[in-house]
């Protein structure tokens, strides 16, 4: 099985966690000072929200994969999508541990499809931070 994802900049995350917290009758099920995170089962969705851009909106996509085996079903995906695919590999991002390749749609719009297979208490680490805002600081 696979699960939507949607990251969403914001100026000012708590009034955003309540609002969210609201809209989906549902408490963050990660929450840091600088990044939260609802995982939903109905709809079936991986919505976070974080700071740290100057510009709010849409973040990026995503398809998150529930294992590896369904991970490379994704990835497939990915390369029928005729894009240039940037493989990040094994990394830590958004407080978690995860296995992730990035793709950017005709209008510009990052797509990430990733498993997750663990928590980390750091947002990111590495260069890119495993985000596309921070890509051109590779």
């Amino acid at each position: 099985m696979k699960r939507f994802h949607v990251n969403v900049r914001v100026k000012n995350l708590e009034e955003s966690a309540a609002f969210y917290t609201a809209l989906f009758a549902a408490a963050p099920t990660v929450l840091k000072p600088d990044y939260a995170k609802w995982m939903l089962e109905d709809p079936r969705i991986n919505f976070a929200i974080s700071l740290g851009s100057e510009t709010t909106g849409i973040e990026h996509l995503g398809i998150q994969a529930e294992s590896e085996a369904k991970l490379a079903e994704v990835y497939a995906h990915l390369k029928n999508a005729e894009g240039a695919i940037r493989e990040e590999g094994k990394c830590t991002c958004c407080y978690a541990r995860s296995e992730k390749s990035w793709i950017t749609d005709p209008q510009g719009v990052e797509w990430e499809a990733f498993y997750t297979f663990g928590e980390s208490t750091v947002y990111g680490e590495g260069a890119a931070e495993c985000c596309p805002q921070n890509a051109d600081a590779v």
